[in-house]
């Protein structure tokens, strides 16, 4: 028996490029306006994969300067996108000077970050009242069918709202909520990559894969339409917030006289404020 090992679902990605590529939805580009701007803005993003949320970035007229740490996602995304700027760097590692940008944002990712290194990068390449926006897109399960091809394949998009974690680090402002519904079209080959994609298929030993990939199969059989295929309902569940100020007081706010060691006590009606430099 093999004893090489089995990449870590957050790994896994590379050995499915291509069927990331084919078999994944795209956003909705109204969903896209609402995480950044209908109208231009400088924009990076995080984990971009092979481009989903990148092409709709693109169409809005943003600058995009796309981010991704697995160099077989991103090889996908730079011939599906060869005028975007790429860097390969994780989200714990931002390739970018302090305030450069007005929107972070991050697609189907975010949850794969190491938070505590992760938001103060964030938190330090955003320009003042820049904004940190995720989506996932999330199949709607509250249809019997579809619920049941979740159970096949696997929900790990049902995830946990980031709202509290983002709030709790004390380096953002209060989360808005959207949702936008949307339907992606698939049929008995496309599928096969939609499965094939998933970190908890890819990380499965070729023969249970194998398995999985018949039991999607039959259940296309069995609920889909043969050339016609199924319309397969998504939400884009999509979250913004600001980030909070780092403000240092200039002279003038804290007197342009350097007081005496007499007189530079507190009179009790203090102003001082609590100043962090996440630099």
């Amino acid at each position: 028996m093999s004893t090489e090992q089995q990449p870590e679902p957050a790994r896994s990605f590379g050995g499915v490029a291509d069927a990331y590529d084919r078999g994944r939805p795209t956003y909705p580009r109204e969903a896209a306006a609402w995480l950044t701007s209908d109208k231009p803005l400088t924009v990076l993003e995080l984990g971009a994969g092979t481009g989903k949320l990148t092409e709709q970035l693109v169409a809005l007229g943003h600058d995009v300067h796309a981010t991704e740490p697995d160099a077989k996602m991103l090889a996908v995304l730079e011939k599906n996108l060869p005028e975007v700027r790429l860097s390969r760097a994780p989200a714990e590692e931002i390739p970018a000077g302090d305030a450069s940008y007005d929107v972070v944002v991050s697609a189907q990712a975010f949850h794969w970050f190491d938070h505590d290194r992760a938001l103060p990068e964030i938190a330090r390449v955003l320009k003042p009242r820049g904004r940190l926006s995720l989506v996932w897109n999330q199949r709607d399960e509250r249809i019997p069918w579809v619920k049941r091809l979740g159970r096949l394949i696997g929900t790990q998009e049902l995830l946990t709202d980031p709202a509290e974690l983002l709030e709790r680090s004390g380096l953002f402002g209060p989360v808005d909520h959207e949702s936008f519904r949307f339907w992606q079209s698939v049929d008995q080959y496309s599928i096969r990559d939609l499965v094939r994609s998933r970190s908890n298929v890819a990380v499965l030993p070729p023969a249970q894969q194998e398995a999985k990939m018949a039991e999607v199969l039959a259940f296309y059989d069995e609920y889909g339409r043969g050339m016609d295929g199924m319309q397969l309902p998504y939400t884009a569940s999509c979250f913004r917030t600001e980030v909070l100020d780092r403000v240092t007081p200039s002279l003038t706010e804290r007197g342009s006289a350097e007081p005496d060691e007499e007189t530079a006590v507190s009179d009790g009606s203090s102003t001082d404020m609590l100043l962090i430099d996440f630099r």
